[in-house]
């Protein structure tokens, strides 16, 4: 850099290592950038293939960074709702892909974060009916679960037992039109005919299903254990299939609803 002095050197070093800490830290790696390739059909797009995925920079301190005491800057992100006309959970996707990817590069890791995610687990009675009970997620969040302990305990196991998968990537072509209002956002047939429609265009969409759970850290790890009762490890099983290799995500809140949808394509 042109210094002059040891002194000057060793501020610079200290300066990069710092510097190189605080990107790690952000995991800032470079296949998780989201840019769409030029003069590519939208049906098909290619990807590097000479990538070691199980070595990527950053896959283990993200991973670390998983934590249930890490959405402080969602809780920040509460006092955006107050005008509705200007709510945009703008780092979602991103961090969504983010946990995403390091969960595929690094499964075994991830296998203790579903497990020591089991203390959340708690029995909530119903309010209409005091003697029927039922099992639900709770931090920060409140999601009902159909088995609860066991199926989380059986998703560790499994991860333990994963290979680490090369990484996802985004494609704003795959991105689906959101609804407009709080009726389309509980229409269920609404996501299936945006994705048809796509599909009639010649975009290319295997898998799609949304979610309702603003947070990312706890919107993967419930989307990994997939305890719904309905089509239960459907969406673990697109997560963690190495045939996939596009996503898209993309979110905004309709009214007090927030809604997230995710397509994939191989």
């Amino acid at each position: 850099m042109g210094c002059r002095c040891a002194n000057s050197n060793k501020e610079e070093f200290e300066l990069s290592s710092k510097k190189k800490k605080e990107e790690s830290k952000e995991g800032n790696v470079e296949h998780q950038k989201y840019e769409l390739k030029n003069n590519i059909p939208k049906n098909h797009i290619e990807r590097d293939e000479n990538v070691d995925y199980q070595n990527q920079s950053g896959q283990q301190q993200i991973i670390d960074n998983i934590k249930d005491n890490n959405i402080k800057e969602y809780e920040e992100e509460e006092e955006i709702i107050k005008n509705h006309k200007k709510i945009k959970y703008l780092n979602y996707p991103e961090k969504l892909l983010e946990i995403i990817n390091a969960i595929r590069a690094d499964p075994f890791s991830y296998s203790n974060i579903v497990e020591d995610s089991i203390k959340n687990i708690v029995e909530s009675i119903n309010k209409e009916d005091i003697t029927k009970n039922k099992i639900v997620y709770k931090k920060k969040v409140k999601v009902a679960l159909t088995r609860g302990a066991p199926a989380f305990l059986e998703v560790a196991e499994e991860l333990r037992n994963t290979d680490p998968l090369p990484p996802l990537e985004f494609v704003p072509e795959l991105c689906p039109p959101l609804p407009e209002t709080e009726e389309e956002a509980k229409d269920s047939s609404f996501l299936k005919n945006q994705v048809f429609a796509m599909r009639s265009e010649g975009i290319r969409i295997d898998v799609f299903f949304k979610d309702m759970v603003k947070i990312p850290e706890i919107s993967a790890l419930l989307m990994i254990v997939d305890d719904n009762g309905k089509n239960s490890g459907k969406k673990r099983m697109t997560l963690l299939n190495k045939n996939i290799r596009y996503i898209g995500i993309t979110c905004k809140f309709v009214g007090k609803i927030f809604i997230a949808y995710l397509t994939f394509s191989k």
